[in-house]
C-alpha cells in the first residue's frame, strides 16, 4: 500500500491519484499533440465521430480546446441508437461549444444489410461492426471534402484489447487519447467539463439495444485498468484479457505485406 495524501491506496489507486494530480500539464501536451497533427502539414482541422459516450466527448473537447470550435466538426450518426446517446451528445455540444452535425446513417444501413445478407447471415455483433464502418465513411467523406483529419476516439484499454472495429472508429488519422486507460479518461473528463451525465454512463458502442463494452468482452473496465496500470488483476479476468490481447494484434499493426 502506498501513502498519498494521507490515505492507504493500493498501485492502482496511488496511480489514479498521480494522474489526478498532474491532468493539468497532461491537457497541456495533448493539446500540443492535436495542434503538431492538424497545424503541421497545414490543414484545416478536425471531425469528431461523436457517440454520447465517454471517448468521443474528451476526444471533442481536446480538439476544440486546441484548435478552436470554428475549426473541429462533432457529427452524431444514429443508426436507431437510444435516445440517452442523442441527448448526451446535444449536452457535450452545448458544454463545450462544439458545432455538433447528424447524420442518420439509419437508411443507408437497412439498404446495405439485405444486399449483404443474400450472401449469407449476420449476427449481431457482424451487424454492429457495419454501423461502425458506415460511420467511419461518414467521417470521411466530410473530412474529404473539407480538408480535415479524423480523430481517433479508441483509449488504451479498449485498443489493447481490440475492442474497436477494424475500418470502423479503430480507423483515423490521429488519436490524442490513445495512452489513456477508460478510469485516466474519467478524470480527464471531469477537468475539460464533460457532462457529468456522460462520465457516469455504462459504456456501449451503441451497436445493438441493450449493448455494454463489459458486457461483451467479459470483464470490467476496472480489471482491465488494474492489469494495464499494476500488471495484476483477478486471474480469470487476465485469461481473458489475454486472449483478447492476442487475437486483436492485427488490429494494431500495419497490413502485412510481402
Amino acid at each position: 500500500m502506498l501513502e498519498t495524501g494521507g490515505l492507504d491506496l493500493d498501485k492502482f489507486e496511488a496511480h489514479l491519484a498521480n494522474y489526478q494530480a498532474h491532468v493539468k500539464e497532461d491537457i497541456e501536451k495533448r493539446l500540443a499533440f492535436i495542434r503538431e497533427q492538424v497545424d503541421g502539414p497545414g490543414l484545416g482541422g478536425a471531425v469528431v465521430g461523436i457517440s454520447g459516450g465517454i471517448d468521443s466527448a474528451v476526444t471533442a473537447a481536446l480538439c476544440v480546446r486546441a484548435l478552436g470550435r470554428d475549426r473541429v466538426i462533432g457529427v452524431w450518426m444514429p443508426a436507431y441508437s437510444l435516445p440517452v446517446h442523442e441527448e448526451d451528445s446535444r449536452k457535450l455540444a452545448e458544454a463545450i461549444q462544439l458545432d455538433l452535425f447528424t447524420v442518420d446513417i439509419g437508411p443507408a444501413y437497412d439498404a446495405i444489410l439485405p444486399a449483404i445478407e443474400g450472401v449469407l447471415k449476420l449476427d449481431d455483433k457482424t451487424r454492429g461492426n457495419t454501423k461502425a464502418r458506415l460511420r467511419m465513411t461518414t467521417l470521411y467523406a466530410i473530412a474529404n471534402q473539407k480538408g480535415y483529419l479524423v480523430a481517433d476516439t479508441c483509449n488504451r484499454s479498449e485498443v489493447y484489447v481490440g475492442y474497436m472495429t477494424k475500418g470502423g472508429d479503430g480507423l483515423a488519422d490521429f488519436n490524442p487519447v490513445a495512452s489513456l486507460t477508460k478510469h485516466e479518461m474519467r478524470i480527464l473528463a471531469r477537468e475539460l467539463g464533460v457532462p457529468e451525465s456522460i462520465i457516469v454512463k455504462p459504456p456501449s458502442a451503441d451497436l445493438w439495444e441493450g449493448q455494454t463494452d463489459e458486457q461483451e468482452m467479459g470483464f470490467t473496465y476496472e480489471e482491465l485498468d488494474r492489469l494495464l496500470i499494476t500488471g495484476e488483476t483477478n486471474p480469470e479476468a487476465k485469461k481473458r484479457i489475454d486472449y483478447l490481447h492476442r487475437i486483436s494484434e492485427h488490429k494494431r499493426r500495419l497490413m502485412p505485406e510481402i
